[in-house]
């Protein structure tokens, strides 16, 4: 049986509060679990306890060969019970490529008006210039 550590969601509409719980991973996410060791509520301050985590039921599962989702390796690192690695995603903050295109527009369009004012500006001073 192939166990995970994840998120059971709670509470009411638009007022979620979620379960850390232990389940099959072939169970439905709200549905049959083994265990709950743990709750987070995403709608207190990041500040204050917005996860509570039972440390030593944790690290029995890990033992037990139950992997957690992602959000809860955070949790999990957070509690200094596992390591998660750090992810980097160097081209995240990119735009995609039709924002490149119409960033490359507005360029373009840009510097042909900056150039068409220089020009304007140029003329009318070679002529006062040649009277």
């Amino acid at each position: 049986m192939s166990l995970k550590i994840r998120l059971a969601r709670a509470g009411s509409k638009k007022r979620p509060y979620y379960h850390v719980v232990i389940a099959d991973v072939r169970s439905p996410r709200d549905g049959r679990f083994i265990e709950i060791i743990g709750a987070w509520n995403p709608m207190l301050p990041k500040d204050g306890e917005r996860v509570k985590l039972d440390a030593d039921r944790a690290r029995h599962w890990l033992a037990n060969g139950a992997l957690p989702t992602d959000r809860v390796a955070r949790f999990l690192d957070e509690a200094g019970v596992s390591k998660r690695d750090a992810r980097s995603n160097p081209t995240k903050g990119t735009p995609g490529k039709k924002a490149q295109e119409r960033a490359a527009a507005i360029k373009q369009a840009q510097e042909e008006a900056a150039a068409a004012l220089a020009a304007a500006n140029a003329a009318p001073a070679e002529e006062a210039s040649a009277e």
